[in-house]
Formats: C-alpha cells, structure tokens, sequence
C-alpha cells in the first residue's frame, strides 16, 4: 500500500518523527473532513442527489465541505437572516463560486462569457476580483450552478480546485511590462496549476454530464494526493523581482524568480507561508514563508512535488487549525523538512540566490512594455465590478473586451489589467475606459495599495464588514495623512472581517482584523514589501479608537521618522510594536506599546 493511501497520517508523522529523532506523539483522531474525504469516492459524495433535491436551497452538511473541491461555498444573506427567520423561511441560501485562472490571464472572449454568466445567472449581477488573481460570482441559487459551470466550460474555464484541500489557483506577478520574463515565470504557473489538479472526474460527471467512470482504491485515480487529498488548502505564486504583488511570502509555496540577462535561469524556493489564525488561540499563527535555495526552472516541478507530497503525509490530519504547512515545518523543524524534500525530489537546494523584493502595489495608468505594446492597469475598488451610478464599470469592460485584441489580467490586489494593446488601438480604449467611470478618479498611494476581503453579508465566517466599509474607512486615513502632510506617500492597509486572513492583513503595515460587528484588532509593523508580519497593537476597538491612534502615530511619524524609512519599519523602531522573527514564538507574545 502506498503511504498516500494510509487514513492515519499520524502514523506517518510518527514514523517521520521517529527517523529525525523525535519523541513519538500518542495518535490523534481524524478530523471529520478526512472522514468525508475517504467516503466521498473521490470526491462525489452525494453531490448529485443534493442538486436534484428542489425542498431546500441547500446541500447536507457532508457535502457543504465537499463541493469546495468543486469551486464553491453555500452562504446566506446574514443581512436577512434574522427576518427569514421570523417568517419561519430557511436561510436565504446562495453559492459562492471561484474559477480557476492560472495567473489571472484571460481572453476578452473568455470575459464576455464571465460578464454574460455574471448578469444572467447571479443575483448579485456582478464579478468580483479576489485577492488570489481569480474572479467569482456571489448570489447563485442551487438550480443555477450547473448552468454556470457549464457556461465556463464552453469559454474554456473551470473552477475545480479553487477551492478545497489541494493546490488552488496559481498566482504569478503579471508584469506586462518585463514581458518576456514574465511570459516565462507565467508558463510555470501554468504548469504548476495544470499539473497539480485532481484527476477524479467527480467534476465532470456531475457538471458537465460526463459518463460516470469506475473507480478503484488505486493510485491511478489520484496519484499525488491519494484518497484523502492534502490536510488543508495548499497555494501557490510565482513572484517576478522586483515586485511582490503576489505576496509570494504569504504562500505555502512560492517561486521568486532568478533572471541572467532578462532570461529565467530558476527561482528562490520559499515555503510555509499562510495568513490564518483563529481568535484567542495562540497555538494557531500567521507566518510568512522560508527561503530553501535555489532551484533551475527545469526542477520546478520536481520540487514542488515533493513538497505537496511531505505536506500530504506529514501534515495534521487531527486539528484543521493546524493543518496548513506552514505548522508543519514548525512541527518537524526547517532541516528535516528541507532533507525530506530534497529526498523526495532527487535533487538538492542550491544556495539561494541575491533578489531584490521590492513594491507590492499594481501600476496604474499606461505603461509600454518591452514589446512596444500598451498596457493600462485600472483601479476596481475592492475588487467588484458593478455598474454603478455614474461609474458603469461592469459595461465599460464589456465594451472594452468587445474590440480588445490583447489579454486580460487581473491582479492579486483586486485590480484589471488592459494588455498588450498597439499603438492605433490605445485612444479607442482609453475613451471607453474614462467614459464608464474607469478611469479619470484620483487614486492615492495608500488606497493604491490597499485591499478588504467579501466579509458580510455573505461569508459565514465574518465578524465585522470589510468590502462594504473599507472604501470610506480608507477616506478617513487619507485625510490623516493630509492633515500631517505625507498623503503622497503609500501605506499598505488591509481589512478583513475575521482572522482568516484572506486580504493577507497580517502582511500589511496597518491591519485591521474583525472581531466584534464595528470591532477591529489593529496591527502594526509589518515590512512595505512583504517580508515581515505585523503584530497586535490594539484589540477590539472602534473606528473612533482606531484613527485616534492612527492619528498619534502618523504625527509622531512625520516628526521622528529616518530618510526613506517607510511606516511598518517606524512603528517598530519606535517600539509601538516589536518585530516578529519567528512567528511561532513572537506573533501572540505580549507587547507594552510605547
């Protein structure tokens, strides 16, 4: 039997434990998801019967989990849930559904279909941008689903695995600008997302009517995640230096690229990163990711291989809390998890190589790339494209993808990229950009820079608003900045509305995490580029609290601050904050700010 196909992969952390010359942990139970797992027949369940089900909105509790793989979540309008309740109604159940677009890279054909999909089939009636380089649809009723999903597939787009216990959708930095590299770091995107999907047909049985396949216990259904898939969600990103738009460090498992002469030669592996972390639990932990080495582009895969398959035996199938990689490496230490995957990879971790990490913000406006095409980055406030009164940026990008000859791309930071547009085609587009409210709005450093997870009224697991609020909480530090007179210089801020950390919070200089309806935890001092965390300032307080504090900080700034010395790093020379190096031990360890 192959270690993949053993249930209890306590034993298998044991046996890891055991040759490192570790103590041996009692064996824990499963988690009820690996449970689900095993008896899903790769990842069926009762998906079908539920659809076919027209009582409820709903799907059974089992297959709530299981549809993630599928690409999407049941959620219901918390705004309603109380006078649904009143009238005796179920939840007003709904879906959230998240293609998968390999580095955010589409044709204008493809987005007339998402466009199309988007005001037919969800009550929404409107695409949002995320912060993994994807888009997804909110409001879908349960008789929609397969009819959306079928309509991606005839635009050659699909969302299996974008969300679920496997590698998700693979970001890549898309830098119109450096074209060539760029086109070479998104061909391994490519490969990474491509080579690393199920291979169950659940998908294609139950969405696209696809003749049901036999199955088997064997390794050829899923050969590198087995029956039970990975512990826990699994990301990638493939970052292209200088910048870090991808917050490659924030990934399970990121690849920063190395170029000779503007030709990819391999990437800086990095590994163990993950945003979430639970409220009140100190065991649980952002991290940012560590460097390995460096590896040739031709190993790529080889590596990245290796590492979901150690994840996948040695990763904490007990507590989902703590099942991501990034409490695996801690668990079995940097050295043994880095001789694992050199083992399993055939080939081992070169030194790493000197890169520059620089800004994580997207260019806005024109700019002309190596290959003298055009390409416009516009601004989508939290990511979702809607038309608006006076801004119709849904029809604009219609109109837009009607006569564009180029590609689409979206970027990690919610944003739209318009590429590689020639010289006789760049009035035609700007005019259709300004004329539907996409372009023309002054856009600060800060807000450039800045970007909020859904949170309510769908995601089940908000706290606090974040999409819905942001913009104008954003409003009320831009007059902070003005009022002490630095508005032209950038902070990274970010909200989300619990502490799953889907909006990266805890990679931003100023992070705003919820806790309570109106509540927020403020953290402070994390890097500009993105390589190191932040860390709690303030707990549980209001907006009044939150710029009253900004407000002191950011005075004390503009008086006290080193040449170029950029807001995250101030708050923790000053000792507002300490730094967190090790994330394990610094993150929750208390800290008396000045």
């Amino acid at each position: 039997m192959r270690r993949h196909d053993v249930l209890h992969s306590k034993e298998l952390s044991e046996a890891a434990a055991m040759s490192d010359g570790k103590s041996v942990e009692k064996e824990e139970a499963l988690s009820v998801n690996e449970h689900l797992k095993t008896d899903s027949d790769f990842l069926r369940g009762t998906i079908q019967e539920g659809l076919d089900t027209a009582v409820t909105g709903s799907f059974s509790e089992g297959d709530q989990q299981l549809i993630k793989f599928h690409g999407f979540y049941q959620q219901d309008d918390r705004d309603l849930r109380n006078e649904r309740k009143e009238q005796k109604l179920e939840p007003l159940y709904s879906f959230m559904l998240r293609a998968r677009v390999a580095g955010g890279v589409c044709s204008p054909e493809q987005w007339l279909g998402v466009d199309e999909i988007a005001s037919t089939l969800t009550s929404s009636n409107s695409i949002r941008l995320t912060t993994r380089q994807t888009f997804q649809y909110h409001g879908i009723s349960k008789r929609n689903l397969r009819t959306l999903i079928q309509g991606l597939d005839s635009k050659a787009l699909d969302s299996i695995a974008a969300c679920g216990d496997v590698n998700r959708n693979v970001m890549c930095n898309p830098n119109p600008v450096e074209s060539r590299l760029h086109e070479q770091a998104y061909y391994w995107a490519k490969q990474l997302s491509d080579q690393y999907l199920p291979r169950t047909k659940a998908y294609a049985e139950i969405w696209l009517g696809d003749d049901k396949v036999a199955t088997s216990e064997g390794d050829d259904v899923e050969p590198v995640y087995g029956k039970t898939y990975l512990p826990r969600k699994f990301k990638m990103a493939v970052a292209v230096p200088p910048d870090n738009d991808v917050d490659v460090y924030t990934n399970d498992l990121g690849f920063v690229a190395v170029a000779e002469e503007g030709e990819l030669v391999g990437f800086n592996l990095v590994a163990g990163g993950g945003m979430g972390s639970t409220h009140g639990e100190v065991q649980t932990f952002p991290r940012l990711a560590d460097d390995f080495g460096f590896i040739k582009a031709e190993d790529t895969l080889k590596f990245a291989e290796a590492v979901l398959k150690v994840q996948r035996d040695w990763g904490n199938r007990s507590n989902r809390k703590l099942s991501r990689l990034k409490y695996t490496i801690v668990k079995y230490g940097y050295d043994a998890f880095k001789a694992e995957v050199e083992k399993r990879a055939g080939v081992k971790f070169e030194p790493k190589r000197d890169v520059v990490i620089g800004d994580r913000g997207d260019r806005y406006g024109w700019i002309k790339g190596v290959d003298n095409k055009w390409h416009l980055t516009l601004f989508i406030e939290g990511g979702r494209i809607k038309d608006l009164p006076g801004q119709p940026l849904q029809t604009g990008l219609r109109e837009i993808a009607k006569i564009h000859k180029g590609d689409f791309r979206m970027t990690s930071n919610q944003n739209f990229i318009i590429a590689s547009v020639a010289q006789e085609d760049k009035a035609e587009i700007e005019a259709l950009a300004r004329s539907h409210g996409l372009m023309g709005k002054l856009i600060t450093e800060t807000r450039g820079r800045s970007i909020a997870c859904v949170a309510l009224p769908t995601c089940a697991l908000a706290m606090a608003e974040a999409e819905r609020y942001f913009p104008d909480f954003l409003s009320k530090v831009e007059s902070l900045q003005e009022k002490h007179g630095f508005l032209d210089q950038g902070i990274v801020i970010r909200m989300t509305g619990c502490p799953n950390g889907c909006a990266r919070p805890f990679a931003a200089e100023i992070g705003l995490v919820g806790k309570a309806p109106g509540r927020y935890n403020l953290y402070l001092g994390a890097s500009f580029e993105g390589t190191r965390l932040n860390k709690l300032y303030r707990e549980n307080i209001q907006e009044a609290e939150i710029l009253s504090e900004l407000d002191s900080l950011f005075a004390r700034y503009v008086a006290e601050r080193e040449e170029a010395e950029t807001f995250g790093n101030f708050t923790v020379r000053i000792g507002a904050v300490s730094a967190v190096i090790d994330a394990a031990k610094d993150f929750h360890e208390q800290h008396n700010h000045a």
